[in-house]
Order: structure tokens, then sequence, then C-alpha cells
């Protein structure tokens, strides 16, 4: 793949992180075992791009984080608040929206 299309792809996928992160905590998880979700489902993170962005969806006040101390070793959870619900319809809503859009271009293309 040529630097270009790489470009691309990376900014294409940025987005969808913080969707896909929305999504999945639901449920509090911490940040390694969402790595391993989101790579199971075949969106690949990296931990430099996870970690900053979990802080920055905390501050926004769309996650809340607490820190799990009972376990050998501590891990902080994260799970999606109130506002991050909505955040988490409306980003839905328009990458619903916007997949029709671009199937409709991308089939008419042809």
């Amino acid at each position: 793949m040529n630097e270009v299309v790489a470009g691309h792809l990376q900014e294409l996928r940025r987005g969808t992180v913080v969707l896909a992160c929305l999504a999945l905590l639901q449920e509090p998880r911490y940040g390694y075992s969402l790595l391993e979700t989101l790579d199971a489902a075949g969106l690949q993170v990296d931990g430099n791009t996870l970690y900053p962005l979990l802080r920055r969806l905390e501050k926004q006040g769309l996650l809340v984080s607490e820190w799990n101390t009972e376990e050998t070793r501590p891990r902080k959870f994260y799970r999606v608040t109130d506002e991050g619900q909505s955040v988490l319809a409306d980003m839905t809503a328009e990458w619903a929206a916007l997949d029709d859009v671009v199937r409709s271009i991308t089939r008419s293309a042809r």
C-alpha cells in the first residue's frame, strides 16, 4: 500500500475509533481489554492512540473512569456517561446517513 492510500485510510479510521469506543464502553472496560476487543472486531488501534483518546473523551464528559484495585494489578475502567450515550446516538445516526450516501455514490461511479 502506498503512502497516500495509507494516510487516507488512517484519516478515515480516526473517527470510527471514537464511535467504536463509545459503543463498546456501555459496560466498563479497562484500556487493554478495549484494545483486544477492537482488534478482535477488525479495528486495529495502537495503544498510543487509544489511551490519549480515552483521556480526551473523559475530559469532554463522554466517559467516566474509576480504578479497580481489588485485583493484583490496579486497572482503570472506563464507561460511557449519559452525555456519551447521546453523542453515540448522534454519531451512529450520522454514520448510517454517511454510509448510505457513500454507498450510493460509489455504486453510481462503477
